[in-house]
């Protein structure tokens, strides 16, 4: 049985066994065998850029149906700011918020809430001086894993506060339990999500051992019947408690505005995250307090469970912001340690162990290094994996052989000829 929940999918009937996603893949979580692509479950993290950029749409992203909120006696919605830039003309998120009640949710609760307090607690750790500079936001859970596979060095540098979606879902649970007395088994809560790598986090959450959300619903799957019902609104809710900053998350660049001050650095795009993440562990950036990254470029308005161009729903966020209050949510003493990560950060050793076997696994990367110094060193990827040390790491595992490299099997191919030949 798979131990790793992944919320993107491949479905195999459309692969063709082209590269694009192997290629662009931040993870090497993808190699192309007998003529289809598969997903390597301990180093997906559930990005979603193979989504993006299949021509063939043979990768998918899991995510609850609308019709899981009636397993609930009480239904809540969470929805992520990125909601709000997907309409055009909108300049009162008030209409969104009551078009979800009329869709059948039963309170709402604006994770844009729940990101003014996150900003405001962070603020405080970094006055504190307790936390290890430069401090990288927990905020984008794909950015996470990529930390926990790829730049293991950095754990310590990741801000240990739960992301606002889970604090979202936590103050939501005990407003209701507050107001209407029943049990938390009773009450569904769905985050209306703009990436797959949420999903993944309520699923396999990397901060906690249970996440408060019951669910998530994409924002592709609710938008047309969201949209119809605003449309008929006939009066508007005053729903909103959010101002400006906690909105503001949607965007590249947000969640670092509101940290107040001048010492922080935001980057967008998995490419672009990378980049700064490698510098980061070369000790090339310095003077900066705050670090926020997001994997989807935009920020959370480019997660590919979005509708609307990223760039089109950042500037709808930008405009749609003018008209609110700054903020509307303070941060008691007594939340502060309820935001805390439950468990540690560690690396993931197993998405690039060889063997459980110490002396094995030595053995097997000498073989490795070996091995790669006789691949051609192009990176090609025709071989059906992204680059020759990972079709070298896929050999010794005994995944694949060297007469994958098209380039070795031509060679071969060439000296067979020639030995024939010389027999005539």
């Amino acid at each position: 049985m798979n131990k790793y929940f992944h919320s993107v999918e491949l479905d195999a009937d459309k692969c063709c066994g082209c590269t694009n996603c192997l290629k662009r893949c931040p993870t090497e979580a993808i190699r192309i065998r007998d003529g289809k692509a598969h997903i390597l479950s301990e180093r997906c993290i559930d990005c979603g850029e193979c989504i993006r950029i299949c021509p063939h749409h043979a990768k998918r992203a899991r995510s609850n149906p609308i019709e899981d909120i009636e397993n609930y006696k009480i239904k809540v919605a969470i929805p992520a700011p990125a909601l709000f830039g997907q309409f055009n003309n909108l300049n009162d998120i008030d209409i969104v918020l009551t078009g979800l009640r009329a869709m059948g949710f039963d309170y709402i609760y604006e994770v844009s809430r729940a990101a003014e307090l996150v900003s405001e607690a962070t603020r405080k750790l970094i006055r504190e001086e307790k936390l290890h500079k430069p401090i990288i936001s927990s905020a984008c859970p794909a950015v996470v894993r990529l930390i926990k596979i790829r730049f293991p060095e950095l754990c310590d540098n990741v801000m240990p506060l739960l992301a606002p979606m889970e604090v979202a879902a936590r103050m939501a649970r005990r407003e209701v339990i507050q107001m209407t007395g029943l049990p938390d088994e009773e009450i569904g809560v769905f985050f209306i999500t703009p990436c797959p790598a949420k999903v993944t986090e309520i699923n396999a959450p990397n901060s906690s051992e249970k996440s408060a959300v019951s669910g998530a619903i994409a924002i592709s799957q609710i938008y047309p019947e969201l949209t119809s019902k605003m449309d008929k609104l006939k009066v508007i809710e005053p729903l909103s408690k959010s101002g400006l900053i906690g909105v503001g998350w949607a965007t590249s660049g947000g969640e670092a505005a509101a940290m107040l001050g001048e010492k922080y650095l935001a980057a967008d795009g998995i490419e672009n995250v990378i980049r700064v993440l490698e510098e980061l562990e070369d000790e090339h950036i310095h003077g900066v307090d705050f670090i926020e990254l997001n994997a989807c470029s935009g920020g959370c308005v480019g997660g590919v469970l979005a509708v609307e161009n990223p760039y089109v729903a950042q500037a709808r966020i930008q405009t749609l912001r003018k008209y609110m209050p700054v903020s509307l949510n303070h941060l008691e003493e007594q939340d502060l340690d309820k935001m805390m990560w439950e468990n540690e950060l560690t690396f993931n050793a197993e998405s690039f162990r060889l063997s459980d076997d110490i002396i094995e696994a030595m053995d097997m990367m000498e073989k490795m290094e070996e091995i790669c110094k006789n691949l051609p060193g192009l990176d090609c990827g025709s071989c059906g994996a992204p680059t020759c040390r990972a079709l070298a790491e896929d050999i010794v595992k005994g995944n694949a052989k060297e007469t994958d490299c098209i380039h070795k099997l031509k060679a071969r191919i060439q000296s067979v000829y020639d030995q024939l030949g010389n027999l005539k």
